[in-house]
């Protein structure tokens, strides 16, 4: 059984419970790798072992939203401490393509948010394709606000 902290919400006739997902299952592990080709074409399928590291992780929180008993959206949640104070970053946010547009990215972010401010977070960050219309709407419906930032990335594969 995944331990979880239900927040239950009716959205646009959607009942879906978000939790904190604390134990590393099969059932959460499947969710996980059915969802990621979702969210990106190159994404590698996560192990036993990358998932108890993420759940086990004082850094990492992974929610999950659940409808009609499936795991039907996920996101990551970093919380880490600074020198200038506690910040959390969202990273990794996907939402089944079947439940898509009904409000569980809605959810889980605001989940994420109730988390990260509780665990004592000055800000939430968080980047989103441009591409991604919708997400990039929600984010802004959210109270999110672009910033005027460069991104950098350094990949040692280059």
């Amino acid at each position: 059984m995944v331990a979880r902290a239900d927040v239950g919400s009716r959205i646009v006739g959607v009942m879906v419970n978000v939790y904190e997902a604390t134990i590393a299952t099969s059932e959460l592990l499947d969710a996980l790798n059915e969802l990621l080709p979702q969210l990106s074409s190159s994404a590698q399928p996560v192990t036993m072992a990358e998932l108890e590291a993420m759940v086990g992780s004082e850094a990492s929180r992974v929610l999950v939203a659940e409808h009609d008993g499936a795991i039907v959206g996920s996101l990551t949640l970093a919380i880490f401490r600074i020198p200038t104070g506690v910040r959390a970053w969202i990273e990794d946010v996907v939402v089944d393509g079947n439940v898509r547009g009904q409000g569980v990215g809605d959810q889980l972010n605001r989940f994420a948010l109730e988390v990260a401010y509780g665990a004592g977070a000055k800000t939430v960050d968080l980047t989103s394709r441009p591409t991604r219309v919708a997400a990039n709407a929600l984010y802004q419906k959210l109270g999110f606000v672009a910033r005027d930032t460069n991104i950098y990335r350094h990949d040692p594969t280059r």
